[in-house]
């Protein structure tokens, strides 16, 4: 290819090692909050998990938010309309503050009974815990939210490094207020959460002071000046909607497979929630890549250079492979130590092992095409076919074919995993025929 790209392998690289750097570190400090939490107690560790896959259906919705804005912000930026960009990224700004002090008052008022409602069953000692953590985590609904499209906007502009910084941050800050909370005052759950809600807050504030900046491409001064802006955010909203549709059906099919899993036992529950972690942590460099892909493909777009979208799409999906690979290979190698430091028992610990195994072995051949693809079909607005996928693949496949291996064929835990299997299988085929066909290169953000 000429010189003449738009981005370089330089260029690409300074975009997307901050993200993956950004999106390892996250996982990896939720391993660390967990091992934490779980020298507490068991009801302890039950209560936050508990609560955190609630809460991470919530921080997808945010997420899908500061998309929509990462999409419109840099197809303007490609376009070299710098105004349009500044002004949406205010609507993203406002659209995310709104979104989330409804959700916190909406959470505080009936924390309780939508506990009740989902986990109704579980001990009076797990719900307290549970209970507690909801509160004050809740409370963080707008630092995520704000942290998220702060974020969002600097990806925009193709500055993940500081982004990174803050995250960077705002983790070290979480554990050691986790390490001096629970250890040093004795605070339990509680501790793990305030130390939780003071980091996302520390995230916003920074984030939203360095937006100030004059010298960026984007750049937001007088935050209590912004107001409504219908037709940016009926765009803003259009991008995100769909995105966040998806991401939460992802999270209720996690649900719903965990309602089968919690027949299997409690050495199958323990191996299967490992496993999940040390699943995420093997897929964020593939998530990265993606992350960074909308920047690339959004700002190609907007700049008119649709050969360019593919050619970098194509150049993805290759990084991908290669950094699910590596991921893979990274999780599988520290598998061992990190479940007996979890103090997991030996038949939980081999049946993790068993199961990432297995993983590490599916993963690097199926995943790139069926993720990497999707985030260069939303940077060019076809956000609904990508919903549309994912949820009936999610639903059809992964779900129905996880719960009846567990629950009719009997074949454990794994099944969860052969569901997965079959679901990336498919979807990677679909959206693989979707890309070559090229309909997605001309649904472009206006």
């Amino acid at each position: 290819m000429n010189n003449n790209h738009m981005f370089s392998n330089r260029k690409l690289l300074l975009l997307l090692i901050p993200i993956i750097a950004e999106q390892f570190l996250n996982s990896l400090m939720g391993m660390a909050d967990s091992m934490m939490v779980s020298n507490v107690g068991a009801a302890a560790l039950s209560g936050v998990s508990l609560v955190d896959s609630i809460n991470n259906l919530v921080v997808q919705a945010f997420n899908a938010m500061a998309t929509g804005g990462v999409i419109i912000c840099s197809t303007y930026i490609g376009q070299k309309d710098i105004k349009r960009a500044s002004e949406a990224a205010r609507q993203v700004i406002l659209v995310s503050t709104f979104i989330s002090v409804l959700l916190m008052v909406l959470g505080l008022i009936f924390r309780m009974q939508l506990l009740k409602l989902i986990f109704g069953t579980v001990e009076a000692d797990v719900m307290e815990a549970a209970g507690i953590y909801f509160f004050l985590t809740i409370l963080s609904y707008p630092g995520v939210a704000l942290a998220a499209a702060g974020s969002a906007i600097f990806r925009a502009q193709a500055n993940s490094r500081l982004p990174m910084n803050v995250a960077i941050v705002s983790n070290i800050l979480n554990v050691t207020g986790n390490a001096l909370l629970i250890w040093g005052f004795g605070l339990g759950v509680y501790g793990a959460a305030l130390a939780t809600l003071l980091s996302r807050i520390f995230s916003a504030v920074v984030l939203l002071i360095y937006l100030r900046n004059k010298e960026l491409e984007i750049s937001i001064r007088d935050y209590l000046s912004i107001r409504p802006d219908k037709d940016k955010i009926h765009r803003v909203l259009a991008m995100g909607i769909p995105n966040g549709i998806e991401n939460s059906m992802f999270q209720f099919g996690k649900l719903a497979i965990q309602s089968s899993v919690s027949i299997l036992g409690t050495t199958a529950i323990a191996a299967q929630s490992m496993t999940n972690i040390f699943e995420n942590v093997n897929g964020v460099a593939g998530i990265g890549v993606g992350i960074g892909l909308m920047t690339i493909v959004g700002q190609c777009l907007g700049a008119g250079r649709k050969d360019e979208a593919v050619y970098y799409t194509k150049k993805m999906i290759l990084w991908g492979y290669i950094a699910i690979l590596s991921s893979c290979l990274f999780a599988y190698a520290i598998a061992r130590p990190v479940t007996y430091l979890a103090g997991m028992t030996p038949e939980s610990a081999s049946l993790c092992i068993y199961m990432l195994g297995w993983i590490t072995i599916a993963k690097p051949i199926l995943w790139s095409p069926s993720f990497v693809i999707p985030y260069a079909l939303r940077a060019a607005g076809d956000v609904k076919f990508s919903m549309i996928v994912a949820t009936l693949t999610m639903w059809l496949c992964r779900v129905t074919l996880a719960t009846f291996l567990i629950r009719v064929v009997g074949v454990g835990a794994i099944g969860v995993w052969i569901g997965m299997f079959a679901d990336w299988a498919i979807r990677g085929v679909i959206f693989t025929i979707r890309f070559r066909r090229g309909n997605w290169i001309h649904k472009v953000v206006a």
